[in-house]
């Protein structure tokens, strides 16, 4: 291991503290260490000035792995151009859950054992997703958490069809249905009601977001289905697809959004021999 991106998230890491101490554990560990910025920050963030930013898409081709400091957020940000250039990811949580973060900012100096190649992959599934009007295709994406349906701002329910391979499976009127991974099970589908799956099960979860009809409950589905989700025969309005927390887009009546498993899959990199069940109960109980 020679080369690594620190993608540290600025509002999180307070006077970049945890990347400073982040590059001189790896500086010391003999691995050259670039630091990029995951997403864009407002015009008004004053970055420092003592340390050098480069540009993602320049250090992405010659990197072997990225380095997150920040929560779940700030790795699902970079998982989507880390996992199409076959990259894997370690997240460093500085955030609250942090349940795809492999260390705390208080291990840094683990970050040592790269050098040595100490650290195992863990393969984690992905989505694919499509959103089609008639034959044409207006969004095209991948997801590592889950994707969102939703009825937006307004105060008012959202009627939804949900079929897997053309069979309908649900038919829901509320706020909306999450489409998630085994991964994104923790996140937005646990807020909704849905079950905690461990992320080496190959499948799809289906859960319905404070659903008006009581039968209404949350599918665990094969991840060899296809998944669609459409407006039903007698909704009012349109509804709001976003992919992992990302920026909505809007469906109207007619259109269809695809879900199916992707031929890609985010690599997490792993330093220690801990049991999904450990990181449960100690993120719960933090929680």
């Amino acid at each position: 291991m020679k080369n690594v991106i620190l993608a540290p998230n600025p509002y999180r890491d307070k006077n970049f503290g945890t990347v400073r101490k982040a590059m001189e554990v790896l500086k010391n560990a003999g691995i050259n260490a670039r630091v990029c910025l995951p997403f864009e920050v407002d015009h008004s963030f004053e970055l420092p000035r003592d340390i050098r930013f480069s540009r993602l898409d320049r250090e992405l081709p010659n990197a072997e792995m990225v380095i997150c400091l920040g929560g779940d957020g700030t790795i699902l940000h970079m998982a989507k151009a880390a996992t199409r250039k076959g990259i894997p990811i370690l997240g460093v949580n500085i955030g609250t859950m942090g349940f795809m973060a492999e260390l705390e900012s208080t291990e840094l100096d683990r970050l040592a054992l790269l050098a040595s190649g100490k650290y195992t992959l863990d393969s984690r599934m992905m989505l694919d997703v499509i959103v089609q009007r008639d034959r044409d295709i207006l969004f095209h994406d991948i997801c590592l958490n889950d994707v969102a349906v939703t009825k937006g701002a307004v105060a008012r329910i959202v009627q939804l069809v949900v079929k897997c391979d053309g069979v309908q499976a649900m038919e829901c009127g509320g706020d909306g249905v999450i489409i998630a991974t085994p991964t994104g099970s923790t996140a937005y589908s646990l807020s909704a009601g849905g079950p905690i799956v461990e992320p080496e099960a190959k499948n799809i979860l289906i859960t319905p977001i404070c659903a008006h009809d009581v039968a209404s409950r949350c599918i665990v589905a094969s991840d060899k289905r296809t998944v669609t989700v459409e407006m039903g025969e007698n909704a009012r309005r349109n509804a709001y697809l976003s992919v992992d927390g990302g920026r909505a887009v809007r469906l109207n009546m007619g259109d269809v959004a695809t879900i199916r498993k992707s031929h890609l899959e985010t690599k997490l990199v792993r330093l220690n021999e801990r049991s999904f069940y450990d990181v449960v109960n100690v993120k719960f109980k933090k929680a």
